[in-house]
């Protein structure tokens, strides 16, 4: 395919699966994380995010520790970085009975990620965003909730 002068490289797909350039302007997607730099150390980050979201009600399901892994599986050495499964048991109940499959969205997933040594950033997922997906219009007043105590949590630190 060429993409004519003028024309996006963003791509439609017609009824025969065919492919053909979209020259319009795009809405630009919405974030699907909510995201705070920190001047802490990452252990300090990790401990003031565990607590910040138990404040709001969650728990942490599951904690990956990715530099290990990869160090482990691949013997690549990557910064310091977490994956915090937090999880609001009231709110996943809600959920999961509007939308059974709901599961493979969850737990909320958080990183803490190191920057360089005393600059850590904390990232959550936008729960709005990951459940519109569903196109289940009735989940829309659980995320929502789910957002402002996890954008609270973030802003906390």
């Amino acid at each position: 395919m060429v993409i004519a002068p003028g024309q996006s490289i963003i791509h439609c797909i017609r009824d025969r699966g065919a492919y053909e350039p979209v020259t319009e302007p795009q809405e630009m997607p919405l974030s699907y994380y909510l995201a705070k730099t920190v001047p802490l150390a990452f252990d300090e980050a990790v401990s003031r995010v565990t607590a910040a979201l138990k404040k709001e009600g969650f728990g942490i399901l599951t904690d990956i520790d990715v530099q290990a892994t990869l160090k482990t599986k691949l013997g690549v050495d990557i910064p310091k970085y977490r994956i915090l499964g937090a999880c609001n048991p009231g709110f996943a109940h809600q959920a999961l009975q509007l939308e059974n499959k709901l599961g493979v969205l969850l737990p909320c997933n958080v990183i803490v990620r190191e920057e360089r040594p005393g600059q850590t950033e904390v990232a959550a997922i936008d729960p709005v965003s990951s459940m519109e997906r569903t196109g289940n219009p009735k989940l829309a007043a659980v995320a929502d909730e789910v957002r402002v105590r996890l954008q609270r949590a973030v802003d906390s630190l």
